[in-house]
């Protein structure tokens, strides 16, 4: 499996909640608001004088590549792959790094990832559900009753619509990084920068300690697909459709949410039209199309082209074009495992994993976004999240009494009908055996930890998501008695067409204190112990201001070895070393983000023998999620990775180890 990047190192903003919107909002009635936001300063105004990625000196990509190498190699592989580095250095890893420099100063419109990572998952073969999608909930409506279903899908879609609409207007504040809100998050500051023209803008930002981030990504939140192509996959974008697409049991609806001037159709109308996809009794089809999205890239490249030729064009193209998918479920939620299941693979029927997002709405009101995640990255979809959360609740379009406008939903609302022949339906049925057969595979396991959080840690001076990704490294080592490849997912949407590097959690600092606590805690004092976990949290904070800043090791690697491949050059020796395959083997696949409006996220292994683990430190609390194959046990780690934390709580406060 190619490794993913998943959710992100989350850059923060303000916050998604609470009173007071970050702009001003139009003012007019409830429901009848065409925008979430006004902004002053026009939504793409930094983007154009956004920094470039930077590539990192070869030299210094070779240094942090074996400091990440160390803890996973014992002295005799660690000096073959010394040896590996330094001729790739000294030779053909001098001459791609000159290329790729010079290639990219050729290419100043973007970044020199791009590209590369763009074909790295449009490329890739295997199925996008589990491999490559993950999901994000939402947290309940804080009122009960607007957890309704019909309710909070209205809610729901109307304020997703409300974004679209801000975004495409350019109303929608840009996305901005401030480390000194008191002087760039005000109104001051944004009137001032509105008049900066835009090739000048990012450094009137930076004078007052702002970063803008990128925001190339955003316009394919809406009315887009992966369409399935033959090698490699096609991402279209068609912004003139104006439907929404809803799947309920395996059944395809479309209706217009936006008139054809552009606006937005009453809420109440919205909510009729979905009363009435609720009411549809037809059982579930024979052989659901869903199922399709679920195969490998090929197969179902194949099977799109039978659907096609077999008179299905017209209605793919109204799938493939809806502002987004709405997937309605006929069920409660029963847990937070139940819901981790359903919202990153469900039954396989009511879904279409191929669309930029999925808004899945339970019987109860749950909510999550799942996402294809070629187009782009976390920051985009966690901004949605963000917002379409606090408009729903600030200022939801309808209320559990509001009552359906009197429309003709039977002559608004198109099922939509597909031409199935043998061939096809036994495409779908094959589809769904494999899909059922990987899916009884994957377990999810969730803890909170309650002892503490983010605050606790803070005034002790260690960073919270050190201590997190240490109880990792404590965990495995406690229940597999080894230190093995980690990856976690950092933005590097600070600079322009950034996407993401690579924080490698696993250090010589991380492994001298994991074996500390979990082999031979008697033998050191609370104090050592402390020490260590400060040169942990110091150690990794520096890896965590590399990687934001582009100067990991891993995307300037890739670049370099997808270089040799694009001019037909053999691949370096480097990349053959068994230590390169195994540190792009992420047995521990991680990633965090935090935000008011997040419940819980949560993706796959990347790997058949590893771990999935979505996390979030929180003020006083912290939150796991993970999910693993046969052959590892999801369970028994998070008691592991529980184990850990009190071990951790109990050294930070002076008590004895227990072992």
């Amino acid at each position: 499996m190619v490794a993913r990047l998943l959710l992100l190192r989350a850059w923060p903003r303000g916050p998604a909640v609470g009173p007071g919107p970050l702009c001003r909002p139009l003012s007019s009635g409830s429901g009848s608001r065409e925008y979430l936001q006004l902004s002053i300063v026009p939504t793409m105004h930094f983007q154009d004088s956004l920094p470039r990625l930077p590539i990192p000196k070869l030299e210094a990509t070779i240094k942090r590549y074996l400091r990440a190498q160390k803890p996973l190699l014992d002295d005799g592989q660690f000096r073959k792959t010394e040896q590996f580095c330094k001729s790739f250095e000294n030779g053909i890893g001098k001459e791609l790094h000159e290329q790729l420099v010079a290639q990219d100063k050729q290419n100043k419109h973007t970044s020199y990832i791009s590209g590369p990572w763009f074909d790295m998952y449009l490329s890739a073969r295997d199925s996008i559900v589990l491999n490559f999608n993950p999901f994000m909930a939402f947290n309940p409506d804080p009122k009960s009753e607007y957890n309704d279903q019909l309710t909070r899908a209205t809610n729901m879609t109307v304020s997703a619509i409300r974004f679209l609409k801000t975004l495409r207007a350019g109303l929608l504040e840009p996305e901005v990084f401030h480390l000194n809100p008191a002087r760039s998050d005000t109104d001051t500051f944004k009137k001032l920068i509105r008049f900066v023209p835009s090739s000048l803008s990012w450094y009137g930002a930076y004078l007052v300690n702002a970063y803008p981030l990128d925001m190339s990504q955003y316009f394919r939140l809406f009315n887009s697909t992966r369409l399935p192509r033959p090698i490699r996959d096609e991402l279209v974008t068609d912004e003139k459709a104006r439907h929404l697409l809803v799947l309920r049991k395996g059944h395809f609806y479309v209706f217009d949410v936006l008139d054809q001037d552009g606006n937005i159709v009453s809420a109440s109308e919205i909510q009729a039209h979905l009363k009435y996809i609720l009411s549809d009794n037809s059982p579930a089809p024979a052989f659901p199309l869903a199922y399709l999205t679920t195969e490998n890239r090929d197969v179902w490249a194949e099977l799109r082209q039978k659907l096609v030729s077999g008179g299905n064009e017209e209605t793919l193209r109204k799938v493939d074009s809806a502002v987004f998918c709405l997937c309605l479920d006929d069920f409660p939620m029963k847990d937070l495992v139940h819901l981790s299941h359903n919202m990153l693979h469900g039954d396989g029927t009511n879904r279409w994993f191929d669309k930029s997002f999925n808004l899945i709405i339970a019987k109860d009101g749950a909510a999550a976004l799942h996402f294809e995640h070629a187009w782009g990255d976390g920051v985009a979809v966690l901004r949605l999240l963000n917002e379409m959360f606090k408009d729903s609740i600030q200022a939801p379009a309808v209320s559990p009494q509001s009552q359906p406008a009197r429309t003709d939903s039977p002559a608004a609302v198109q099922k939509l009908n597909f031409k199935l022949n043998d061939a096809l339906k036994t495409g779908i049925s094959t589809a769904k055996e494999k899909f059922d057969a990987i899916v009884k595979t994957l377990t999810i396991n969730f803890i909170q930890f309650r002892r503490g959080g983010k605050e606790f840690l803070k005034k002790q001076k260690l960073s919270p998501d050190s201590v997190a990704q240490l109880a990792f490294q404590m965990a495995f080592l406690r229940q597999y008695g080894q230190t093995v490849a980690t990856y976690e997912s950092c933005s590097t949407a600070a600079f322009k067409h950034g996407r993401t590097e690579t924080i490698r959690p696993a250090s010589i600092f991380t492994k001298r204190c994991s074996e500390a606590f979990v082999r031979e805690p008697s033998q050191h004092s609370t104090g050592e112990l402390q020490q260590m976990m400060a040169e942990c949290s110091k150690y990794h904070g520096q890896l965590t201001k590399e990687a934001a800043m582009g100067q990991g090791f891993d995307r300037h690697l890739f670049a370099l070895r997808y270089l040799a491949a694009a001019k037909g050059i053999v691949l370096p020796e480097l990349y053959l070393d068994p230590a390169y395959g195994q540190i792009n083997h992420n047995i521990l696949s991680t990633s965090t983000l935090s935000s008011p409006a997040v419940n819980i996220g949560g993706f796959a292994p990347v790997v058949p023998d590893g771990f999935g683990i979505a996390y979030a430190v929180h003020d006083n609390w912290i939150g796991c999620n993970v999910s693993s194959y046969p052959g590892r046990n999801a369970r028994e780690f998070l008691q592991c990775v529980e184990k850990a934390l009190e071990d951790i709580f109990d050294a930070i406060e002076g008590k004895c180890i227990k072992t």
